[in-house]
Protein backbone atom coordinates (compact mmCIF):
# COMPACT_ATOMS: atom_id res chain seq x y z
CA UNK A 1 0.00 0.00 0.00
CA UNK A 2 2.70 2.33 1.00
CA UNK A 3 3.79 1.89 -2.56
CA UNK A 4 1.41 5.04 -4.00
CA UNK A 5 4.22 7.20 -1.73
CA UNK A 6 7.07 7.11 -3.75
CA UNK A 7 4.72 9.37 -6.17
CA UNK A 8 6.58 12.63 -5.29
CA UNK A 9 2.74 14.50 -6.12
CA UNK A 10 0.70 12.08 -4.17
CA UNK A 11 3.30 12.14 -0.66
CA UNK A 12 2.97 16.09 -0.40
CA UNK A 13 -0.87 15.24 -1.20
CA UNK A 14 -1.22 12.84 1.04
CA UNK A 15 0.89 14.43 3.94
CA UNK A 16 -0.91 17.61 3.35
CA UNK A 17 -4.19 15.89 4.13
CA UNK A 18 -2.86 14.27 7.00
CA UNK A 19 -1.74 17.46 8.48
CA UNK A 20 -5.01 19.39 7.79
CA UNK A 21 -7.01 15.79 9.52
CA UNK A 22 -5.10 16.38 12.65
CA UNK A 23 -5.53 20.26 12.85
CA UNK A 24 -9.23 19.22 12.26
CA UNK A 25 -9.04 17.04 15.04
CA UNK A 26 -7.64 19.40 17.85
CA UNK A 27 -10.26 22.17 16.89
CA UNK A 28 -13.01 19.75 16.92
CA UNK A 29 -11.60 18.69 20.95
CA UNK A 30 -10.96 22.72 20.98
CA UNK A 31 -14.60 23.89 19.80
CA UNK A 32 -16.47 21.26 22.88
CA UNK A 33 -14.37 23.26 25.36
CA UNK A 34 -15.10 26.49 23.88
CA UNK A 35 -19.38 26.29 23.57
CA UNK A 36 -19.10 25.02 26.94
CA UNK A 37 -17.40 27.95 28.36
CA UNK A 38 -20.02 29.98 26.36
CA UNK A 39 -23.13 28.06 27.11
CA UNK A 40 -22.46 26.02 29.74
CA UNK A 41 -25.14 23.03 30.29
CA UNK A 42 -26.56 24.58 26.86
CA UNK A 43 -23.42 23.39 25.11
CA UNK A 44 -24.77 20.21 23.27
CA UNK A 45 -27.28 22.78 21.57
CA UNK A 46 -24.17 24.88 20.50
CA UNK A 47 -22.59 22.05 19.22
CA UNK A 48 -25.91 20.38 17.71
CA UNK A 49 -26.49 23.86 15.77
CA UNK A 50 -22.81 24.01 14.59
CA UNK A 51 -22.94 20.18 13.32
CA UNK A 52 -26.28 21.39 11.48
CA UNK A 53 -24.58 24.20 9.69
CA UNK A 54 -21.33 21.91 8.94
CA UNK A 55 -23.89 19.71 7.13
CA UNK A 56 -25.89 22.17 5.35
CA UNK A 57 -22.98 24.00 4.38
CA UNK A 58 -21.44 20.57 2.60
CA UNK A 59 -24.46 20.01 1.09
CA UNK A 60 -25.03 23.49 -0.31
CA UNK A 61 -21.64 24.80 -0.86
CA UNK A 62 -19.94 21.72 -2.38
CA UNK A 63 -22.40 21.82 -5.79
CA UNK A 64 -21.64 25.61 -6.55
CA UNK A 65 -17.74 25.30 -5.92
CA UNK A 66 -17.85 22.54 -8.52
CA UNK A 67 -19.85 23.99 -11.36
CA UNK A 68 -16.58 26.25 -11.28
CA UNK A 69 -13.45 24.13 -9.84
CA UNK A 70 -12.69 23.33 -13.49
CA UNK A 71 -12.16 27.01 -14.46
CA UNK A 72 -10.13 27.67 -11.70
CA UNK A 73 -6.61 26.82 -11.10
CA UNK A 74 -6.34 23.44 -8.89
CA UNK A 75 -3.94 24.80 -6.67
CA UNK A 76 -4.89 27.34 -6.29
CA UNK A 77 -8.49 26.60 -5.11
CA UNK A 78 -7.06 24.33 -2.54
CA UNK A 79 -4.79 26.63 -0.98
CA UNK A 80 -6.71 29.75 -0.62
CA UNK A 81 -9.54 27.17 1.00
CA UNK A 82 -6.71 26.18 3.51
CA UNK A 83 -5.75 29.77 4.09
CA UNK A 84 -9.30 30.49 4.86
CA UNK A 85 -9.33 27.43 6.84
CA UNK A 86 -6.44 28.66 8.63
CA UNK A 87 -7.76 32.38 9.38
CA UNK A 88 -11.05 31.21 10.37
CA UNK A 89 -9.02 28.86 13.02
CA UNK A 90 -6.58 31.88 14.45
CA UNK A 91 -10.34 33.91 15.22
CA UNK A 92 -11.87 31.14 17.01
CA UNK A 93 -10.17 31.53 20.46
CA UNK A 94 -11.44 35.55 20.35
CA UNK A 95 -15.02 34.29 20.30
CA UNK A 96 -17.39 35.33 23.04
CA UNK A 97 -20.61 34.79 21.58
CA UNK A 98 -22.29 31.96 19.90
CA UNK A 99 -23.80 33.39 17.05
CA UNK A 100 -19.62 34.15 16.37
CA UNK A 101 -19.05 30.12 16.37
CA UNK A 102 -21.86 29.49 14.15
CA UNK A 103 -20.63 32.17 11.33
CA UNK A 104 -17.11 31.16 11.93
CA UNK A 105 -17.97 27.51 11.70
CA UNK A 106 -19.98 28.50 8.40
CA UNK A 107 -16.72 29.73 6.92
CA UNK A 108 -14.56 27.03 7.77
CA UNK A 109 -17.04 24.17 6.72
CA UNK A 110 -17.62 25.93 3.20
CA UNK A 111 -14.32 26.00 2.79
CA UNK A 112 -13.79 22.12 4.19
CA UNK A 113 -16.55 21.75 1.45
CA UNK A 114 -14.49 23.73 -1.44
CA UNK A 115 -11.47 21.90 -0.37
CA UNK A 116 -12.28 18.22 0.02
CA UNK A 117 -13.84 17.07 -3.69
CA UNK A 118 -11.22 19.26 -5.33
CA UNK A 119 -8.48 17.11 -3.42
CA UNK A 120 -10.37 14.16 -4.17
CA UNK A 121 -10.35 15.04 -7.94
CA UNK A 122 -7.31 15.66 -8.28
CA UNK A 123 -6.10 12.19 -6.91
CA UNK A 124 -6.99 10.07 -9.80
CA UNK A 125 -4.80 12.64 -12.06
CA UNK A 126 -1.95 12.03 -10.59
CA UNK A 127 -2.29 8.59 -9.73
CA UNK A 128 -3.88 7.05 -13.05
CA UNK A 129 -3.74 3.52 -12.69
CA UNK A 130 -6.00 1.73 -10.99
CA UNK A 131 -4.09 -0.52 -8.91
CA UNK A 132 -2.11 2.61 -7.52
CA UNK A 133 -5.55 4.82 -7.23
CA UNK A 134 -7.27 2.16 -5.06
CA UNK A 135 -4.38 1.85 -2.74
CA UNK A 136 -4.96 5.75 -2.16
CA UNK A 137 -8.35 5.51 -1.39
CA UNK A 138 -7.36 3.07 1.09
CA UNK A 139 -4.56 5.47 2.72
CA UNK A 140 -7.08 8.37 2.92
CA UNK A 141 -9.55 5.75 4.66
CA UNK A 142 -6.77 5.15 6.79
CA UNK A 143 -5.80 8.72 7.71
CA UNK A 144 -9.16 9.39 8.06
CA UNK A 145 -9.56 6.35 10.92
CA UNK A 146 -6.38 7.30 12.30
CA UNK A 147 -7.24 11.28 12.93
CA UNK A 148 -10.29 9.90 14.92
CA UNK A 149 -8.19 7.65 17.22
CA UNK A 150 -5.15 9.80 17.50
CA UNK A 151 -6.45 13.14 17.50
CA UNK A 152 -8.32 13.11 20.82
CA UNK A 153 -5.70 11.64 22.55
CA UNK A 154 -3.06 14.36 21.27
CA UNK A 155 -5.77 17.15 22.69
CA UNK A 156 -5.95 15.23 25.49
CA UNK A 157 -1.69 15.17 26.31
CA UNK A 158 -1.51 18.76 25.29
CA UNK A 159 -4.37 19.96 27.00
CA UNK A 160 -2.08 18.64 30.33
CA UNK A 161 0.24 21.25 29.36
CA UNK A 162 -1.21 24.20 27.64
CA UNK A 163 -5.24 25.53 27.61
CA UNK A 164 -7.68 24.62 24.76
CA UNK A 165 -7.39 27.81 23.17
CA UNK A 166 -3.67 26.88 21.44
CA UNK A 167 -5.36 23.99 20.03
CA UNK A 168 -6.50 26.38 17.81
CA UNK A 169 -3.28 27.44 16.97
CA UNK A 170 -1.93 23.92 16.64
CA UNK A 171 -5.45 23.76 13.81
CA UNK A 172 -4.08 27.16 12.09
CA UNK A 173 -0.60 25.80 11.71
CA UNK A 174 -1.65 22.41 10.22
CA UNK A 175 -3.56 24.11 7.86
CA UNK A 176 -0.68 26.59 6.97
CA UNK A 177 1.62 23.24 6.58
CA UNK A 178 -1.01 21.72 4.72
CA UNK A 179 -1.21 24.77 1.58
CA UNK A 180 2.43 25.04 2.29
CA UNK A 181 2.50 21.36 0.95
CA UNK A 182 0.40 21.70 -2.06
CA UNK A 183 2.42 24.47 -3.16
CA UNK A 184 5.18 22.58 -3.60
CA UNK A 185 3.35 19.86 -5.60
CA UNK A 186 3.30 19.69 -9.43
CA UNK A 187 -0.58 19.35 -10.19
CA UNK A 188 -1.73 17.90 -12.98
CA UNK A 189 -3.66 20.34 -15.65
CA UNK A 190 -6.97 19.26 -16.58
CA UNK A 191 -8.72 20.50 -19.79
CA UNK A 192 -11.32 22.90 -20.02
CA UNK A 193 -14.77 21.87 -19.67
CA UNK A 194 -17.41 22.54 -22.56
CA UNK A 195 -20.69 22.89 -21.48
CA UNK A 196 -23.61 24.83 -22.66
CA UNK A 197 -25.67 26.49 -19.45
CA UNK A 198 -25.22 28.97 -16.67
CA UNK A 199 -23.85 28.03 -13.20
CA UNK A 200 -26.90 26.56 -12.16
CA UNK A 201 -26.71 23.88 -15.08
CA UNK A 202 -23.41 23.65 -13.97
CA UNK A 203 -23.97 22.90 -10.63
CA UNK A 204 -26.47 20.61 -11.57
CA UNK A 205 -24.78 18.57 -13.87
CA UNK A 206 -23.30 16.33 -10.68
CA UNK A 207 -26.22 15.68 -9.45
CA UNK A 208 -27.60 14.61 -12.60
CA UNK A 209 -24.73 12.41 -13.33
CA UNK A 210 -25.45 10.31 -9.87
CA UNK A 211 -28.94 10.37 -11.24
CA UNK A 212 -28.44 9.23 -14.24
CA UNK A 213 -25.51 6.29 -13.79
CA UNK A 214 -26.96 2.98 -12.62
CA UNK A 215 -23.40 2.29 -10.62
CA UNK A 216 -23.47 6.05 -8.67
CA UNK A 217 -27.58 5.77 -7.93
CA UNK A 218 -26.25 2.63 -5.86
CA UNK A 219 -23.59 4.48 -4.64
CA UNK A 220 -25.79 7.17 -3.14
CA UNK A 221 -28.06 4.66 -1.79
CA UNK A 222 -25.37 3.04 0.08
CA UNK A 223 -24.06 6.18 1.25
CA UNK A 224 -27.89 6.00 2.84
CA UNK A 225 -26.51 2.81 4.43
CA UNK A 226 -23.36 3.99 5.55
CA UNK A 227 -25.19 7.63 7.17
CA UNK A 228 -27.60 5.57 9.02
CA UNK A 229 -24.90 3.13 11.17
CA UNK A 230 -22.65 5.67 11.21
CA UNK A 231 -25.48 8.02 13.04
CA UNK A 232 -26.22 5.27 15.78
CA UNK A 233 -22.20 5.26 16.46
CA UNK A 234 -21.73 9.00 16.69
CA UNK A 235 -24.94 10.01 17.94
CA UNK A 236 -26.00 7.37 20.32
CA UNK A 237 -22.74 6.39 21.41
CA UNK A 238 -22.62 8.69 24.54
CA UNK A 239 -25.92 7.95 25.55
CA UNK A 240 -26.01 4.55 25.13
CA UNK A 241 -22.81 3.85 27.51
CA UNK A 242 -23.65 6.46 30.13
CA UNK A 243 -26.97 5.67 30.59
CA UNK A 244 -28.03 2.13 29.33
CA UNK A 245 -24.58 0.53 30.28
CA UNK A 246 -24.00 3.64 33.52
CA UNK A 247 -20.47 3.29 32.19
CA UNK A 248 -17.54 6.01 32.55
CA UNK A 249 -17.07 8.52 30.09
CA UNK A 250 -13.64 7.23 29.21
CA UNK A 251 -15.85 4.19 27.91
CA UNK A 252 -16.90 6.42 25.77
CA UNK A 253 -14.01 7.10 23.44
CA UNK A 254 -13.50 3.36 23.72
CA UNK A 255 -16.44 2.68 22.07
CA UNK A 256 -16.22 5.48 19.28
CA UNK A 257 -12.57 3.47 19.39
CA UNK A 258 -13.87 0.27 18.34
CA UNK A 259 -15.39 2.08 15.55
CA UNK A 260 -12.57 3.56 14.45
CA UNK A 261 -10.80 0.12 14.92
CA UNK A 262 -13.24 -1.85 12.64
CA UNK A 263 -12.50 0.47 10.07
CA UNK A 264 -8.52 0.25 10.29
CA UNK A 265 -8.89 -3.47 10.39
CA UNK A 266 -11.04 -3.36 6.90
CA UNK A 267 -9.34 -0.73 5.07
CA UNK A 268 -5.56 -2.46 5.38
CA UNK A 269 -6.66 -5.47 3.48
CA UNK A 270 -8.67 -4.16 0.94
CA UNK A 271 -6.25 -2.54 -1.68
CA UNK A 272 -5.22 -6.55 -2.31
CA UNK A 273 -9.05 -7.71 -2.15
CA UNK A 274 -10.19 -5.15 -4.89
CA UNK A 275 -7.47 -6.22 -7.18
CA UNK A 276 -9.34 -9.64 -6.76
CA UNK A 277 -12.46 -8.84 -6.15
CA UNK A 278 -15.01 -6.79 -8.45
CA UNK A 279 -16.62 -3.29 -6.05
CA UNK A 280 -20.16 -4.71 -6.48
CA UNK A 281 -19.14 -7.78 -4.72
CA UNK A 282 -17.28 -5.80 -1.22
CA UNK A 283 -19.50 -3.26 -1.26
CA UNK A 284 -22.73 -4.99 -1.33
CA UNK A 285 -22.73 -8.00 1.24
CA UNK A 286 -20.81 -5.16 3.45
CA UNK A 287 -23.91 -2.57 2.93
CA UNK A 288 -26.33 -5.51 3.92
CA UNK A 289 -24.87 -6.66 7.14
CA UNK A 290 -25.36 -2.86 8.56
CA UNK A 291 -28.78 -3.60 9.30
CA UNK A 292 -28.15 -6.97 10.49
CA UNK A 293 -25.41 -5.55 12.64
CA UNK A 294 -28.10 -2.60 14.01
CA UNK A 295 -31.20 -4.99 14.23
CA UNK A 296 -28.83 -7.07 16.93
CA UNK A 297 -28.23 -3.82 18.82
CA UNK A 298 -32.19 -3.40 18.79
CA UNK A 299 -31.91 -6.04 20.37
CA UNK A 300 -29.44 -6.13 22.92
CA UNK A 301 -30.44 -3.00 24.07
CA UNK A 302 -34.07 -4.01 24.74
CA UNK A 303 -33.14 -5.05 27.70
CA UNK A 304 -31.24 -4.58 30.71
CA UNK A 305 -27.66 -4.50 30.64
CA UNK A 306 -25.73 -7.93 31.45
CA UNK A 307 -22.51 -8.67 32.08
CA UNK A 308 -22.35 -9.47 28.04
CA UNK A 309 -23.81 -5.94 26.82
CA UNK A 310 -20.53 -4.29 26.78
CA UNK A 311 -18.20 -6.73 24.72
CA UNK A 312 -21.32 -6.78 22.26
CA UNK A 313 -21.42 -3.14 21.81
CA UNK A 314 -17.89 -3.17 21.24
CA UNK A 315 -18.17 -5.95 18.77
CA UNK A 316 -21.15 -4.40 16.74
CA UNK A 317 -18.74 -0.77 16.51
CA UNK A 318 -16.02 -2.54 15.53
CA UNK A 319 -18.53 -4.73 12.61
CA UNK A 320 -19.76 -1.34 11.65
CA UNK A 321 -16.69 0.39 11.28
CA UNK A 322 -15.59 -2.16 9.21
CA UNK A 323 -18.32 -2.51 7.35
CA UNK A 324 -18.70 1.34 6.58
CA UNK A 325 -15.06 0.82 5.34
CA UNK A 326 -15.82 -1.32 3.07
CA UNK A 327 -18.55 0.33 1.50
CA UNK A 328 -16.91 4.28 1.36
CA UNK A 329 -12.95 2.75 0.75
CA UNK A 330 -13.85 1.90 -3.65
CA UNK A 331 -16.39 4.71 -4.05
CA UNK A 332 -13.84 6.51 -5.52
CA UNK A 333 -13.26 3.46 -7.62
CA UNK A 334 -16.92 4.05 -9.27
CA UNK A 335 -16.91 7.96 -9.61
CA UNK A 336 -13.30 7.81 -11.28
CA UNK A 337 -15.10 4.68 -13.89
CA UNK A 338 -18.13 6.77 -14.34
CA UNK A 339 -16.54 10.05 -15.73
CA UNK A 340 -14.51 11.37 -17.57
CA UNK A 341 -11.38 13.51 -16.31
CA UNK A 342 -12.34 16.88 -16.90
CA UNK A 343 -16.15 16.29 -14.77
CA UNK A 344 -13.93 14.57 -12.11
CA UNK A 345 -14.39 17.67 -9.80
CA UNK A 346 -18.24 18.28 -10.70
CA UNK A 347 -18.52 14.30 -9.66
CA UNK A 348 -16.90 14.29 -6.61
CA UNK A 349 -18.45 17.63 -5.63
CA UNK A 350 -21.94 16.18 -6.46
CA UNK A 351 -21.19 12.83 -4.14
CA UNK A 352 -19.98 14.65 -1.17
CA UNK A 353 -22.95 17.04 -1.25
CA UNK A 354 -25.43 14.27 -1.71
CA UNK A 355 -23.78 11.99 0.58
CA UNK A 356 -23.42 14.54 3.33
CA UNK A 357 -27.35 15.18 2.73
CA UNK A 358 -27.85 11.41 3.94
CA UNK A 359 -26.17 12.38 7.23
CA UNK A 360 -28.18 15.71 7.30
CA UNK A 361 -31.07 13.28 7.72
CA UNK A 362 -29.86 10.18 9.57
CA UNK A 363 -28.08 12.63 12.59
CA UNK A 364 -31.61 14.64 13.60
CA UNK A 365 -33.17 10.91 13.50
CA UNK A 366 -30.80 9.98 15.73
CA UNK A 367 -31.12 11.99 18.20
CA UNK A 368 -35.22 12.69 18.10
CA UNK A 369 -36.03 9.28 17.81
CA UNK A 370 -33.09 7.91 20.62
CA UNK A 371 -35.36 10.98 23.10
CA UNK A 372 -38.68 10.19 22.50
CA UNK A 373 -38.45 6.27 21.75
CA UNK A 374 -35.48 5.31 22.82
CA UNK A 375 -32.37 3.30 21.72
CA UNK A 376 -34.07 0.03 20.55
CA UNK A 377 -36.38 1.98 18.41
CA UNK A 378 -33.71 4.05 17.06
CA UNK A 379 -31.34 1.32 16.26
CA UNK A 380 -34.38 -0.65 14.50
CA UNK A 381 -35.21 2.25 12.39
CA UNK A 382 -32.38 3.34 11.42
CA UNK A 383 -31.91 -0.78 10.35
CA UNK A 384 -34.46 -0.70 8.15
CA UNK A 385 -33.80 2.59 6.39
CA UNK A 386 -29.80 1.25 5.94
CA UNK A 387 -31.85 -2.33 4.88
CA UNK A 388 -33.62 -0.15 2.46
CA UNK A 389 -30.65 1.86 1.01
CA UNK A 390 -28.33 -1.54 0.70
CA UNK A 391 -31.80 -2.79 -1.12
CA UNK A 392 -32.37 -0.13 -3.46
CA UNK A 393 -28.20 -0.39 -4.10
CA UNK A 394 -28.92 -3.91 -5.34
CA UNK A 395 -31.31 -3.28 -7.53
CA UNK A 396 -30.06 -0.32 -9.05
CA UNK A 397 -26.34 -1.54 -9.83
CA UNK A 398 -26.71 -4.64 -12.61
CA UNK A 399 -24.57 -7.36 -11.81
CA UNK A 400 -23.03 -6.86 -14.91
CA UNK A 401 -21.70 -4.16 -15.19
CA UNK A 402 -19.15 -3.63 -18.03
CA UNK A 403 -17.59 -0.28 -18.80
CA UNK A 404 -17.73 0.00 -22.36
CA UNK A 405 -21.55 -0.67 -24.03
CA UNK A 406 -23.32 -0.24 -27.42
CA UNK A 407 -25.12 2.18 -28.22
CA UNK A 408 -26.56 3.92 -31.11
CA UNK A 409 -26.55 8.16 -31.47
CA UNK A 410 -29.27 9.25 -33.73
CA UNK A 411 -28.74 12.97 -33.62
CA UNK A 412 -25.33 13.58 -34.65
CA UNK A 413 -24.33 14.35 -37.90
CA UNK A 414 -22.33 12.34 -40.29
CA UNK A 415 -18.71 13.53 -39.60
CA UNK A 416 -18.85 14.33 -35.84
CA UNK A 417 -15.21 13.76 -34.28
CA UNK A 418 -17.36 11.52 -31.66
CA UNK A 419 -18.80 8.80 -34.47
CA UNK A 420 -14.81 8.51 -35.59
CA UNK A 421 -15.75 4.35 -35.09
CA UNK A 422 -18.91 4.59 -35.77
CA UNK A 423 -20.99 2.47 -38.48
CA UNK A 424 -24.39 3.14 -39.80
CA UNK A 425 -27.50 1.11 -38.58
CA UNK A 426 -31.22 1.68 -39.20
CA UNK A 427 -31.63 3.18 -36.26
CA UNK A 428 -28.68 5.90 -36.48
CA UNK A 429 -24.21 5.70 -35.96
CA UNK A 430 -23.60 2.64 -33.87
CA UNK A 431 -20.48 2.08 -31.81
CA UNK A 432 -19.32 0.93 -28.11
CA UNK A 433 -16.99 2.65 -26.00
CA UNK A 434 -16.60 3.15 -22.42
CA UNK A 435 -19.71 5.04 -21.96
CA UNK A 436 -20.01 7.93 -19.59
CA UNK A 437 -22.73 10.41 -19.27
CA UNK A 438 -21.76 13.55 -21.03
CA UNK A 439 -22.81 15.72 -23.38
CA UNK A 440 -22.67 13.11 -26.38
CA UNK A 441 -24.61 10.49 -23.71
CA UNK A 442 -27.27 12.06 -21.05
CA UNK A 443 -29.11 8.74 -20.57
CA UNK A 444 -27.85 4.89 -20.03
CA UNK A 445 -28.17 2.24 -22.67
CA UNK A 446 -30.80 -0.69 -21.56
CA UNK A 447 -30.00 -4.17 -22.21
CA UNK A 448 -28.67 -4.37 -26.28
CA UNK A 449 -28.13 -1.28 -28.44
CA UNK A 450 -30.57 2.07 -27.07
CA UNK A 451 -30.49 5.39 -29.03
CA UNK A 452 -28.84 7.71 -26.34
CA UNK A 453 -28.78 11.13 -28.35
Amino acid sequence: MLSVLRNRTYRHLFTAQVIALVGTGLATVALSLLAYDLAGANASAVLGTALAIKMAAYVGIALVVGAFADRIPRRALLVAMDLTRAGVALALPFVDRTWQIYVLIFLLQSASAAFTPTFQATIPEVLPAERDYTRALSMSRLAYDLESLLSPALAAGLLTLISYNWLFAGTTVGFLASAALVVSAVLPKPAPVERSGGVRARAAFGTRLFWATPRLRALLALDLAVAAAGALVFVNTVVLVRDHLHRSAGAVSIALGAYGLGSLAAALPLPRLLDRARDRSVMLPAAFALPVILGLVAVVTAGPPTGWTWPLLLAAWVAIGAACSAVLTPSGRLIRRSTTTTDLPAAFAAQFSLSHGCWLLTYPLAGWLAAGAGLPVTAAVLGVIALAGATAAAVSWPARDPARLTHVHADLPAGHPHLADARRSPAGWLHGHEYVIDPQHRRWPKRGPMTVS
